[in-house]
């Protein structure tokens, strides 16, 4: 069997890595993919965007399945292609996707749909959504309606934060154009918690729950980035959490999305806000989450494949999706100055060391030569297993230690809320 993933970071790595492990033993490929995935999969020099290259050499490879990591070729409707040309893609289309390539349409959605999220209002105009925030409680949420990888979110506690993100966003375009609209919205204050599940647009399996860590500092201090580190599974989504937000949130957006001629079928992310026991959505995204893959797809029992398989094919509702009893911890490492501007090229030191108890997936890395160098924001997630949350969170900060290169930054706190401040 021939998979093409899409996609070059870590959560393409992580799906690469757990494919590879099938007893199926499929012939792997990436596009572009990193320089961790070389020793499982050909890496191919072809973007994830480049839809008309990417169904060129499916057709020409007769690849059997395409999986799709990131959000941009989703967006940009390679499902919709691939499944024109009865290719096997697993992904939604395009019209499906807009829960995550547009905010204000994933809120009219949870209105139509009764899901539990923030009170918000959109604008379309600048002087309008000025106008509003001198008005609004603080602190106050201001979101770019498009894809701005992760940084279009910004908490503002001031109303000169809050008119500044704005101005950002509908003036100045630092988004381009996923920030040309914007969303004002309630600022919930909890506990975030991640559920994501597989769907094929009709039966919804929620995979366990992860909490990731958006905040560049330690204590949850700085800027927002693409996500510093996650744990799973995470305390906070209890047993009945979870089949309360599988109640009240999955299975009523799934209905919701068939209903409007688009049903949703592929991997569906809810970033939730538990606020006081009761679950809030944040936001939806129409892929795997990034670095809850790495957590998450470690403690997969069951054969990615087959999952996989049962949702391209509609018979999920056949599918039994098992889970490992151990926890796992990924710590992210990235580049001094990310969010900000970084510098690439650096040398990574200590990649072949290895140990059974943690795996390195990478996320922006390049061979050099002999080297392996630093290509990215985001450059590696070290993800350790153990039979506690305590124990994978040691394990992942022992292989950490073993890692570097100039510049290099981490979180030492990754999962505090589930174990409290390390020693």
């Amino acid at each position: 069997m021939k998979i093409l993933v899409v996609g070059s970071g870590g959560r393409e790595h992580a799906i690469v890595w757990k494919l590879a492990q099938s007893p199926r033993k499929p012939q792997l490929f990436c596009a572009p993919g990193n320089a961790g995935m070389e020793s499982l999969a050909a890496c191919l020099p072809i973007k994830a965007d480049d839809i008309a290259a990417l169904k060129e050499f499916v057709i020409k490879e007769q690849i059997d399945l395409t999986v799709v990591g990131p959000e941009a070729p989703l967006a940009l409707g390679i499902a919709d292609e691939f499944r024109k040309a009865k290719l096997k893609i697993f992904g939604p289309t395009k019209n499906a996707a807009r829960l995550e390539a547009s905010k204000i349409f994933s809120k009219d959605v949870m209105a139509t749909a009764k899901i539990p999220t923030a009170r918000s209002q959109s604008f379309e105009k600048m002087d309008a959504a000025l106008a509003y925030v001198d008005q609004h409680e603080l602190p106050v949420v201001i979101k770019a309606d498009g894809l701005a990888q992760g940084k279009g979110v910004i908490i503002a506690t001031t109303r000169e934060q809050a008119r500044e993100a704005i101005i950002d966003s509908m003036e100045k375009s630092v988004f381009g154009h996923a920030g040309e609209r914007v969303l004002v919205e309630q600022f919930l204050d909890g506990e975030e918690l991640t559920i994501m599940a597989f769907t094929d647009g009709k039966t919804v399996v929620p995979m366990l729950p992860a909490q990731d860590h958006k905040r560049v500092g330690d204590g949850d201090t700085g800027l927002n980035t693409g996500g510093m580190g996650a744990y799973c599974p995470a305390p906070l989504g209890t047993s009945a959490l979870r089949v309360q937000v599988t109640r009240e949130v999955l299975q009523p957006i799934v209905v919701a999305m068939s209903r409007m001629g688009c049903p949703f079928q592929g991997v569906l992310y809810a970033g939730l806000m538990v606020v006081k026991g009761t679950p809030y959505v944040l936001e939806f995204n129409a892929r795997m989450g990034d670095p809850e893959t790495q957590v998450v797809l470690p403690l997969l029992k069951s054969d990615l494949i087959d999952v996989i398989e049962a949702v391209v094919e509609h018979r999920l509702d056949q599918c039994t999706v098992e889970w490992h009893d151990d926890y796992a911890v990924c710590v992210v490492m990235t580049s001094g100055g990310y969010p900000g501007a970084y510098e690439n090229g650096k040398v990574i030191r200590g990649l072949s060391e290895g140990t059974p108890s943690a795996t390195v997936f990478h996320a922006g890395t390049v061979r050099n030569g002999h080297d392996i160098v630093t290509a990215g924001g985001r450059v590696l997630g070290v993800t350790g297993y153990g039979k506690s949350i305590a124990e994978a969170q040691q394990e992942a900060y022992r292989r950490v230690k073993t890692l570097s290169f100039e510049g290099c930054h981490f979180r030492t706190d990754i999962a505090h809320r589930a174990v409290g401040p390390r020693a």
